[in-house]
């Protein structure tokens, strides 16, 4: 495949939410059903966004997040299924990687259920020392945040001098 016209942007402004939500249909189990408020919230708070575009249609996309020295993760990596293959997927981490605040980072992180040898190739390995997740829900966190927080906070403030 001839790709010397694909173009990779980390503009997140140029990302169509709309192609992104049937990106995600189509070449993404783990992301199907993502709202567009949801992709909105989510590409909001990531850096850097990249995106792959062949003209006007996206066929890929991945975004990171990142302290800018310690660690970063990787999410949502995706290529149309038309265009795997190819090498882009290679490059849209690469790109992702290059970014100022992933490039100087201690540890990349990213979660795989399938691809581990596609990210071996990289140069990610296979880390079995950080396997711990919380499974949230929006109702659990907010009365864990609203309940708990603020009575060890109050507490806190009751007891400490100055």
């Amino acid at each position: 495949m001839d790709c010397r016209h694909i173009q990779f942007s980390m503009d997140k402004s140029k990302v169509d939410l709309w192609q992104l939500q049937a990106l995600f249909n189509e070449a993404a189990f783990w992301a199907r059903e993502r709202t567009l408020e949801d992709l909105e919230i989510a590409i909001n708070n990531s850096n850097p966004v990249v995106t792959v575009w062949d003209g006007t249609r996206m066929i890929g996309f991945c975004r990171a997040t990142s302290d800018g020295i310690y660690r970063g993760t990787i999410w949502d990596v995706v290529i149309h299924p038309d265009y795997q293959g190819a090498g882009l997927g290679r490059k849209l981490v690469e790109t992702a990687l290059s970014h100022p605040l992933m490039s100087r980072v201690e540890r990349v992180y990213l979660m795989t259920t399938h691809q581990q040898q596609f990210y071996e190739r990289i140069g990610f390995e296979e880390n079995k020392s950080t396997t711990m997740v919380l499974h949230n829900t929006y109702e659990m966190s907010a009365l864990s945040v609203s309940k708990h927080s603020l009575e060890f906070q109050t507490k806190e403030l009751d007891t400490v001098s100055v």
